[in-house]
């Protein structure tokens, strides 16, 4: 076996002395364990998951969903982009959800503005559905459609090659469709993209680039 185990382990001991791991000489991607415990992944704001190493080509057409939870009312929730200027870009700002798409000639944004500033940063489970069809796009959170008009009709396909940074983005990548250079600090879940009729569900422990990123297990409040 290879890998590492899901799991909490306490209370262990060699030779009936007990091993103190509050103080450990050196530790990686290891967390806390949470006494209440909820399916998904747990951002500690100090970082990003990378995934698709190859690059995801965004093109005309992508659907995303997802759930957060989170008490901070910044961070970056998902980010593709390329070295040009076309990008794809999820974050919450001051408390609302914006979702961010450059086909090459020029940003246009569409903004998801709840009632309450906080009411999104709750520290309550949110889904959100983030839609690109060509030039239009449009946002869907908890069941709340907003949409916005595109000036550049003719340019419809966003030729992104760079990897899927959710969470956050390391500090020498450029993002062309993120305002916010803060990390996430929540938990993620039931991330999916979809192409026409390809679907993909993203497991954060495949990841191949983890920072402050623990993907089995969220606490059931914020610890």
């Amino acid at each position: 076996v290879t890998h590492s185990i899901p799991a909490c382990i306490g209370s262990m001991a060699i030779n009936g002395k007990q091993l103190d791991n509050e103080s450990p000489v050196s530790i990686f991607a290891v967390n806390k364990c949470y006494k209440t415990v909820q399916e998904g992944t747990f951002f500690d704001g100090s970082g990003f998951a990378a995934l698709v190493r190859e690059g995801y080509k965004v093109r005309s057409d992508v659907n995303i969903t997802l759930e957060f939870r989170t008490t901070a009312v910044h961070g970056v929730l998902l980010g593709v982009s390329t070295a040009k200027v076309d990008a794809i870009g999820l974050e919450i700002v001051h408390g609302k959800v914006l979702f961010h798409v450059n086909n090459g000639a020029g940003r246009i944004t569409v903004a998801y503005e709840p009632r309450g500033t906080n009411s999104l940063c709750d520290g309550k489970w949110h889904k959100l559905q983030a839609n690109k069809s060509k030039h239009r796009i449009s946002l869907i959170i908890d069941g709340n459609l907003v949409h916005t008009d595109n000036p550049y009709v003719q340019s419809t396909s966003a030729d992104t090659n760079n990897p899927i940074y959710v969470g956050g983005y390391p500090a020498d990548v450029k993002q062309n469709c993120l305002t916010s250079k803060s990390s996430f600090r929540g938990c993620l879940r039931n991330l999916v993209l979809t192409k026409g009729q390809h679907t993909e569900l993203f497991d954060f422990s495949r990841a191949f680039d983890l920072r402050g990123v623990f993907p089995h297990s969220c606490p059931g409040a914020e610890h």
